[in-house]
């Protein structure tokens, strides 16, 4: 069975579009439960998706990458939300909450992996149905996307949540060294995206043993392999 672009774009909207937007969601809520009101007075606190999508970040950068490549093979989707403002100054413990409000995205991120993977645990492997392929389809990218938004944002690297969690673990002095990194962190992602190592992204190089771990710790419990899981996104891509 082959699917139009549209039909891709109709299944990847959904879990694409939550696992950008309530791993922001999940920022905000951590910052207000550990006393910054920032992102409150924002309206930033809601799990409504319109509160957190970038027009360009979580929309037409997500799609065009979408249909680049359905059409043409091979490529990735990559896409982001609004961050979500933190005055981290305003905590009640600013190093030592810092790691809670960094941490509550990639955990959000986590829970929603589960969600998809028993998506697809009972759409494709206990019921039957005209809307089983479609669902299971859609519950293997919720999967590697929300997994994929986890482990690139717990890379050590500042402006990064694990970059923000390194920071409120490391003594006083080694956390300041490090958090100058911040105002570069973004132009080192970018590179590691660009260089190359034996035909293959350097980023991809970096995280792709941690993906596949992470792919497997998530689904493997639910009788669901990462084999499945690649099959779903072959025939979705092909």
């Amino acid at each position: 069975m082959e699917f139009n672009i549209f039909q891709v774009i109709a299944i990847c909207l959904l879990p694409v579009t939550f696992a950008i937007t309530v791993h922001e969601a999940a920022h905000a809520y951590a910052a207000r439960y550990f006393g910054d009101l920032t992102a409150y007075a924002q309206g930033r606190v809601s799990l409504n998706p319109l509160r957190h999508i970038d027009p360009i970040g979580t929309v037409a950068l997500p799609l065009t990458m979408l249909a680049v490549t359905k059409l043409f093979g091979g490529g990735f989707v990559f896409g982001w939300a609004k961050p979500v403002p933190v005055n981290f100054n305003n905590l009640r413990s600013p190093r030592r909450d810092m790691l809670w409000v960094a941490a509550a995205g990639p955990g959000a991120n986590l829970l929603m992996a589960i969600f998809w993977v028993l998506v697809v645990k009972l759409a494709y492997f206990e019921f039957t149905g005209v809307l089983s392929l479609p669902m299971a389809l859609m519950g293997a990218v919720g999967v590697v996307t929300n997994v994929s938004l986890m482990v690139i944002n717990l890379l050590p690297l500042p402006p990064l949540d694990g970059g923000r969690i390194v920071i409120s673990l490391l003594p006083r002095k080694q956390a300041m060294q490090f958090a100058r990194i911040e105002p570069y962190g973004f132009f080192i992602i970018i590179a590691l995206m660009l260089l190359h190592i034996d035909d293959e992204r350097l980023l991809s190089y970096i995280i792709a043993p941690l993906f596949t771990l992470a792919i497997r710790l998530v689904s493997a419990p639910f009788g669901v392999s990462d084999v499945d899981l690649n099959t779903f996104i072959h025939i979705l891509s092909r």
